[in-house]
């Protein structure tokens, strides 16, 4: 099954519909994580008939998170205050091994880790004064694979185990910045450009103001980054 068939126009208007139903609920808030890990398994089971395989991987699990007849997905959000026109962060790739530290092990262990899917769709949220502007990305998996062809080199003046980081080619186009997180082990994928990915669905929902400012998700945006499909 392809992600064309997969995330088709009855996916797509029923995961919306969800969304926009979230907000009924948490009218100033976004889904994020595993709220939005239950709202494409609640549209996958809507538009499906009972007979259809689909099956979770469970919070936190290093592999997919929704299983649908051989195809693996894996679900992503980023839906803090912060954005970048035109540049997709994924801030949790995955989490990296913790020893040995270098660059050829880390690589590797992000590439046996994106075998482990097919798909990554990741649902983005722009804050704007009075709605949310949504996007629905498919981030192709392949493209993400180039970094295996980087070279990361030590980066920042933090003590203790440092961070590694490269910008990942495409020819000689530099398609994304992969960065191995020192501290925390977490491999995040920065200024990926909207062009090279599709965008399937995008549209806003009124919200009522928010009294707090959300803050980055934990693991969530990287400085003033973040998913960001569009200008606010």
């Amino acid at each position: 099954m392809s992600a064309t068939t997969i995330f088709g126009p009855s996916f797509l208007e029923s995961l919306k519909t969800c969304v926009d139903l979230h907000h009924l609920i948490y009218p100033t808030a976004p889904p994020r994580g595993a709220f939005f890990e239950a709202l494409v398994e609640k549209t996958f089971r809507a538009i499906h008939n009972p007979l259809t395989v689909i099956e979770t991987g469970g919070v936190n699990q290093p592999g997919h998170d929704i299983h649908l007849e051989g195809h693996r997905i894996s679900l992503k959000t980023e839906t803090g205050i912060g954005t970048r026109p035109l540049s997709i962060t994924i801030t949790k790739l995955c989490t990296t091994e913790r020893e040995p530290w270098d660059a050829t092990a880390l690589k590797a262990h992000v590439l046996a880790h994106l075998e482990r899917y097919d798909s990554i769709l990741m649902l983005g949220a722009v804050w704007a004064q009075f709605t949310m502007r949504y996007q629905l990305g498919d981030i192709p998996v392949p493209l993400i694979r180039l970094l295996g062809g980087s070279e990361p080199v030590e980066v920042g003046k933090r003590g203790g185990r440092r961070s590694l980081a490269a910008d990942v080619f495409r020819g000689s186009e530099i398609v994304f910045r992969v960065h191995f997180d020192g501290p925390d082990g977490k491999c995040s994928v920065r200024n990926l450009r909207l062009e090279n990915c599709t965008v399937l669905l995008q549209w806003e929902k009124a919200r009522e103001a928010a009294v707090i400012i959300p803050a980055p998700e934990a693991g969530g945006c990287v400085g003033q980054g973040g998913l960001n499909w569009g200008r606010v």
